[in-house]
């Protein structure tokens, strides 16, 4: 039988001569784990938990490493690395081995009249060999976490990490090393075009975070190999502040969850919509905010070293202008607005008089720049929203129930929080995903072990058939009895 990708050699011509060689290895790990899936039986529980374990060793025994990486490639404090890094792995991991014997047990479902005497259950078997193609922004967590539902599952599995964050790459691969076998899971490093190349072989699983613009092309990828997808995504994630909300607490969480790791998160609040009457106290709380989590002064905010930096000079120019561009068309700045090429720094940025039309409302910022828009009434802000594509995370701040229930009614998001952002990530019994332009299937927990598992229909016949007497020859006494049927199922 033919392969369905092309064979060694015929990738595009021009590859640099390293990309090209991390290609021909990633082609031979994936032949390898492709082959040794062939042979072997799922792992069982027992071995799917020993191998969580050894990544929690080897985690917990590297995470001074990891740190470091991270920081190196993009100037990202040690703690905050803890925060939203490390300690949510190890979470993943401590709550997958806790439940992931259970998750794999045949679930019993009931069986119709007409199937009397049967058992019918569903299991849950391994995708097969998948991979996994992990961001920048959270290269540890977002490249580990769906690696531990993928090995809960028991698949091989094929990671990609970002070129963006190489110090970090390095450190994972170590870290896998230590974990599993080579023909278990396997790291492929390199650039763009070895991703483009790992598109091109038929994982039986494709699991993506990034871009929307992407997820596209992974999409379209999975659909030549007939593949299933998983894909994370992003888009403007809007924070809606109520006037019944508690405007000082608001502030402090939206300016967090916008802030940390410089915006550079697929759930940060992208842009704020106001009650009208509560906009100017929600302004000054936000001044408040960001002097206190990173200093008092612009120059004490460059100096902190709790604030991170922006990835690479396309992300800096990206942001920058469009912090420029909304400031030329009329916002204010309310706090920041400053920047730094040679250091990829964009202050911590508040921008006031936003109107729709602006360039930070253009696409998702993934940057420290927050948009505040006033509205008259809560229909005109949930129209708004609606109008957009379905965001990957939507927060409200109401002490009103009623205005919770009335949003959360007229609107969809990949997920909610009310009166926070951000924290619904560290729930694993919360499935996390996008829907439409931000994303397909969703994870953490069970959730990730479903994603990764094929749901297998058993059905067992007992020796009692009551199915029998409908086969053919169709006589008039079968007749009567599919309408007779036909009226009871009706």
């Amino acid at each position: 039988m033919p392969e369905k990708y092309p064979p060694e050699g015929a990738e595009r011509a021009g590859v640099a001569a390293p990309d090209a060689e991390r290609i021909a290895e990633a082609r031979r790990a994936f032949e390898t784990l492709r082959a040794r899936r062939a042979e072997r039986v799922a792992p069982s529980a027992r071995e799917r938990i020993e191998a969580l374990r050894r990544l929690r060793t080897s985690v917990t025994a590297r995470r001074g490493e990891l740190a470091g990486a991270v920081h190196a490639d993009f100037r990202k404090h040690p703690t905050e690395t803890e925060l939203t890094e490390i300690q949510p792995v190890l979470a993943e991991v401590r709550h997958v081995i806790r439940h992931v014997r259970s998750w794999m047990r045949p679930r019993r479902v009931p069986s119709p009249l007409l199937l009397s005497g049967s058992r019918s259950e569903i299991r849950y078997e391994p995708r097969g060999v998948v991979l996994v193609l992990g961001p920048w922004n959270y290269p540890v967590n977002l490249m580990l976490s769906p690696l531990v539902a993928a090995v809960a599952a028991g698949n091989s599995v094929v990671l990609r990490p970002s070129e963006k964050a190489p110090h970090t790459a390095g450190v994972l691969e170590r870290i896998v090393a230590e974990s599993f076998p080579r023909d278990e899971v396997a790291v492929a490093g390199g650039g763009v075009e070895v991703a483009e190349a790992l598109l091109r072989l038929p994982f039986d699983h494709f699991f993506f975070t990034g871009s929307t613009e992407v997820g596209r092309k992974v999409m379209r990828a999975a659909a030549d190999h007939l593949a299933t997808v998983t894909l994370e995504l992003g888009g403007k994630s809007p924070a809606l502040v109520d006037a019944s909300a508690d405007v000082a607490a608001s502030a402090e969480r939206i300016a967090w969850g916008k802030f940390v790791n410089a915006g550079q998160t697929c759930v940060a609040p992208d842009y704020v919509l106001v009650d009208r009457a509560r906009a100017g106290e929600l302004v000054e709380e936000l001044m408040r905010a960001v002097g206190r989590l990173y200093g008092g002064t612009e120059e004490a905010r460059r100096r902190s070293g709790s604030f991170c930096r922006l990835v690479d000079d396309r992300a800096f120019e990206r942001v920058a202008g469009m912090l420029e561009g909304s400031v030329a068309a009329g916002a204010r700045v309310e706090v920041g607005g400053t920047t730094d090429a040679a250091e990829r720094y964009v202050a911590p940025t508040v921008l006031s008089g936003v109107t729709w039309e602006m360039t930070a409302m253009a696409e998702e910022i993934f940057g420290p720049v927050l948009p505040v828009i006033a509205y008259d009434s809560l229909d005109d802000a949930l129209r708004r929203i609606r109008e957009r594509p379905a965001p990957l995370a939507l927060y409200v701040f109401a002490r009103d129930p009623g205005v919770v229930e009335r949003v959360l009614g007229r609107t969809t998001a990949g997920g909610t929080v009310v009166n926070d952002t951000l924290v619904h990530l560290a729930n694993p019994g919360l499935p996390f995903g996008g829907v439409g332009e931000s994303g397909q299937g969703s994870y953490h927990g069970w959730f990730g072990f479903r994603a990764f598992s094929h749901e297998r229909a058993v059905l067992v016949r007992g020796r009692f058939a009551p199915g029998r007497a409908l086969y053919p020859p169709y006589s008039e006494r079968v007749s009567r009895l599919v309408e007779w049927l036909g009226r009871w199922m009706g």
